[in-house]
């Protein structure tokens, strides 16, 4: 099954990165975020990748073509016209295919681009800008017991700020500190979904999380694979400050390989 990551958004939210490269290739740990979500699939077995570029996709593409000489030790012997000695040479078991989904295309359009790299099957999709705990694979066994055109993972994101209960009146009967309780449960990702959901995005200018999503709902076959664990994207400068530390203190909870 392969791995589609959505990776071509500019990422004004965390505008203090993204000027200088593409969200998918903010760093935690000295590694793009993009990597730490491949390695996640990676470790379940999941290693053919297409990759929805759009801005700066440049950035993205130079990572990859540059990846094997990166992560290997290399000796050029320039007294021997520039010779190049690759040793202890690393790759990882992975096929990625880069795909100029455009600049300004909606999620539904970048997704719709890359259908004739997907074929007719199933396959993943997920942000490139979000790690989770998550079991892909108790995922896919979950999607596949549904028998729904499309799956997604419901993450449960806790109340930020204080909660206030008023009445009709407009007065205040309850002021308390948030609860896990509060919170709700939102789209975290990493989705699992049938070929047919390509039957449901018009064009460049659709909204995956839109029409898509919503018409699949309403129609009973979008099903929510309830996740409790760990999830964090990288919204802000203090959510990629957050992964780092977790990252520098070896613990992590994405990490599985």
């Amino acid at each position: 099954m392969k791995v589609v990551i959505l990776a071509g958004g500019y990422g004004t939210r965390i505008s203090e990165e993204s000027h200088l490269r593409p969200k998918p290739m903010i760093e935690i740990g000295g590694m793009p975020i993009l990597w730490h979500i491949m390695k996640m699939y990676s470790s379940y077995g999941y290693n053919e990748f297409i990759i929805c570029c759009g801005y700066m996709q440049h950035s993205i593409k130079e990572f990859f073509a540059d990846y094997f000489l990166h992560r290997s030790d290399v000796t050029f012997d320039f007294s021997q016209n520039g010779e190049m000695t690759v040793h202890n040479n690393f790759s990882e078991p992975w096929k990625v295919t880069l795909v100029d989904t455009g600049l300004n295309t909606m999620t539904g359009g970048r997704v719709k681009r890359v259908q004739k790299y997907i074929g007719d099957e199933p396959f993943m999709l997920t942000y490139g800008d979000g790690v989770s705990d998550v079991d892909i694979g108790k995922l896919v066994e979950f999607h596949k017991q549904q028998g729904r055109m499309a799956t997604l993972t419901a993450i449960l994101v806790s109340q930020r700020f204080g909660v206030l209960d008023i009445d009709s009146n407009d007065a205040v009967h309850e002021f308390r500190e948030k609860t896990a309780q509060d919170g709700s449960y939102i789209n975290g990702g990493f989705m699992v979904l049938e070929p047919g959901i390509f039957d449901l995005i018009e064009g460049d200018s659709t909204v995956f999380e839109k029409y898509p999503l919503e018409t699949a709902a309403k129609s009973g076959q979008l099903g929510a694979y309830k996740h409790d664990g760990f999830w964090q994207c990288t919204d802000t400068l203090r959510d990629k400050q957050l992964l780092e530390k977790l990252w520098a203190d070896g613990t992590a909870p994405w990490k599985n390989w």
